[in-house]
């Protein structure tokens, strides 16, 4: 059952107990030993499901060995050193930096889908780490105690100004956005001297739900939370459960004890119609269905409110049409939309990306907006804002130049391929990629399934450093969750796991994201696609058996019509044997993306030979599109 069911329980039974034993309700104020006190909306953590009667269910502290009280947003933990009670507002440092004045902080602070949102009185700071080229910007000046000792520089800006354009930020190993009080920062000066004195005391949040517990306070009540009505309840000294004052509510002990006989009642009710609904609906159906709201334009707004000032900045559609010229320049079309160029106020340029109206009801825009406003990785495409006006959703990020990989590794017939890469680009482009998905996986707060790694997802810079694109389709999984449950099958026939479109073969999970990886690496060692995109059907001639017969039989790898080094078989020997590891039809026999990026960088010598893989995606008609972004 429901965690909303346990809870109404926990209260009722309470209440019982209160009543009989006559003793001090639940819901007083108390602390962890400092001058923090917790009371409504907050509640303490004490190891049993009683005290989350006494607020949202959200807003539980747990005392820490410093004597702070610990609040954790989404899988981040944050000290508790002011509750504002009149102000409704709350003040929070991460547990990382605190009274460290060189601190490196690791994630971006993100709320998530709690009632808590950013104060005015915050201001956003970004940093930027290890970055082996600088800004352009006059002015900037490295953080002195975070060069690395490979002479790497970390800087620091505040949200909002010029940082040179965003060109230079690829050198950077990550870039993170937290939030500090206004007064602490005066000055450019004072950030880059002062930002971990600043990050020390930490930001302020301020609860969006706040229902007004003085009258029951007056009456020397202590407020409860009923999570199921979301109303405020009062906890009376005698053991009376009242609305909202205990004065106005003054009875018999015959009265008191109807209304404590009615809300069981309702509470009995209440759990029939949840035990009704669980049953029919199966609850592990309806997280999955839910666990993306799908229902249109109120669900997007409710998902921007619930998600508080994202990392990202939201645009008015006439901001875009301004960016774009009208839309003048126009760089793709995909399932998903129009890509068209654009430029940023401070001269950047931007790729941006009109989603179309009838597209997925919303769900596409979100899971995009969710899963990258998480990410900062060279080897993710950065997404820059977006703009929800009505029927028109936009997403904008930053340009890449020279577009998607399949232009650079399939080959065609009678077609010149001038502009196909050396086998060591593609080398560092594959490890790129494996870096970028090892990231998704491991490297966020919380775990990324991109469920569409093909050749078109993939966007090369300037300098050819591979960039995982579309989000559309992904799946967020929270803390260490790897398994997921899907009540339809994702990707792009030709790079689908069988576990997707089969749940013979097992649960959709990061797994499915390697076997893509894979069917990707073989398309860059056999320089052409894996299923036929003119045709009516998938072609399947080469995949995988063509590739891992000349494999076994030790000929020269890489295209038909291609000539391969000596001195570069290894690397394309190496992309082959990973490719075929990750292809593996069972789930568990297919290598993590770690373990990818390890064989990649080692030595092949190494690296076992696979097994033959047993089959491949499914053949059906398929007409894929030349998605950009």
């Amino acid at each position: 059952m429901s965690k909303a069911f346990y809870l109404l329980c926990a209260l009722f039974s309470t209440i019982f107990m209160t009543y009989y034993a006559d003793s001090l309700p639940i819901c007083a104020p108390s602390d962890c030993g400092n001058d923090v006190s917790i009371k409504y909306p907050f509640w303490k953590r004490s190891g049993t499901t009683v005290g989350e009667v006494c607020g949202y269910p959200e807003f539980g502290l747990e005392c820490s060995k410093k004597g702070y009280p610990i609040l954790q947003l989404k899988t981040d933990k944050y000290y508790v050193t002011d509750i504002n009670y009149v102000n409704h507002s709350i003040t929070l440092v991460d547990i990382d930096v605190m009274n460290d004045t060189c601190p490196r902080a690791k994630n971006n602070v993100s709320i998530g889908n709690i009632p808590l949102s950013f104060s005015n009185l915050d201001m956003n700071i970004t940093f930027y780490f290890n970055c082996s080229s600088q800004p352009s910007v006059v002015g900037a000046v490295p953080i002195k105690c975070l060069i690395n000792g490979e002479g790497k520089k970390s800087y620091v800006f505040e949200v909002g100004t010029d940082i040179g354009g965003r060109t230079w930020t690829n050198s950077c190993d990550a870039e993170v956005t937290v939030a500090v009080k206004h007064g602490e920062i005066k000055s450019d000066d004072d950030l880059i001297n002062g930002f971990g004195a600043a990050m020390s005391k930490g930001f302020v949040l301020d609860w969006n739900r706040a229902v007004d517990c003085a009258e029951c306070e007056l009456s020397d009540g202590y407020c409860a939370y009923n999570g199921t009505a979301r109303q405020t309840l009062c906890i009376c000294k005698d053991g009376r459960i009242v609305a909202k004052s205990c004065k106005k509510a003054a009875g018999n002990r015959w009265t008191r004890l109807k209304k404590v006989i009615i809300g069981a009642t309702t509470a009995a009710v209440i759990a029939g119609l949840m035990s009704i609904c669980y049953f029919t609906y199966k609850l592990p159906r309806w997280r999955e269905k839910y666990s993306f709201p799908t229902k249109g334009n109120q669900d997007i707004e409710t998902f921007l409110k619930n998600h508080g000032v994202l990392t990202i900045k939201r645009y008015k559609f006439s901001d875009v049409k301004k960016m774009t010229n009208s839309f003048k320049v126009k760089l793709g079309q995909g399932g998903f939309g129009v890509v068209y160029k654009g430029k940023l106020s401070d001269g950047s340029n931007v790729a941006v990306k009109m989603l179309n109206p009838s597209k997925g009801n919303g769900k596409e825009f979100i899971n995009e907006v969710a899963s990258i406003s998480r990410t900062s990785h060279v080897n993710v495409v950065t997404l820059f804002g977006f703009c929800f006006e009505g029927r028109k959703k936009v997403l904008i990020y930053e340009f890449i130049s020279n577009g998607s990989l399949d232009k650079y590794i399939y080959r065609k017939e009678g077609v010149e391929t001038t502009t196909l890469l050396s086998w060591d680009k593609l080398y560092q482009i594959a490890k790129g990629i494996a870096r970028g998905l090892e990231y998704l996986h491991r490297g966020c707060n919380t775990q990324i399934l991109h469920f569409d790694i093909k050749p078109h997802n993939i966007l090369l810079d300037e300098n050819f450093c591979p960039k995982i694109s579309d989000f559309g389709l992904a799946k967020l999984c929270p803390g260490k969750e790897s398994l997921i449950s899907m009540s339809d099958a994702r990707g792009t026939i030709g790079y689908i796991a069988p576990e997707v479109w089969n749940r013979h073969f097992g649960k959709a999970s990061h797994k499915s994201d390697v076997y893509s990886y894979g069917m990707m690496l073989l398309d860059i060692v056999g320089g052409k696609k894996n299923i036929n995109v003119e045709g009516s059907q998938t072609s399947e001639i080469y995949f995988p058996d063509w590739i891992y017969k000349k494999l076994e039989q030790g000929t020269q790898l890489g295209p038909e019509d291609g000539v391969v080094a000596i001195e570069e078989n290894e690397l394309v020997k190496k992309m082959t044997i990973v490719g075929l590891w990750c292809i593996q039809t069972i789930p568990n026999d297919r290598p993590t993306m770690s373990k990818v990026v390890e064989m990649l960088e080692g030595s092949i010598d190494s690296i076992k030979m696979p097994p033959r893989p047993a089959l491949s995606s499914p053949v059906r008609s398929i007409a894929e599109s030349s998605t950009l972004y």
